[in-house]
């Protein structure tokens, strides 16, 4: 959740990385897992269902 916010917010993933002291592959992976378990095709599907169902 904690990057889902982060995204909404409109931060990189250099700058997510940094903030939360953890590489940005780790990131990127995290972002993946998301989109995919929800079943969007991008970033902007994942912030739609995230503001859909009140998560952020």
């Amino acid at each position: 959740m904690e990057i889902l916010k982060l995204i909404a917010a409109e931060y990189t993933s250099e700058e997510m990385a940094e903030l939360l002291c953890i590489s940005m592959p780790t990131i990127e992976s995290h972002r993946r897992n998301m989109i995919k378990k929800v079943g969007v095709r991008n970033s902007i599907g994942l912030i739609k269902i995230a503001i859909e169902n009140n998560w952020i």
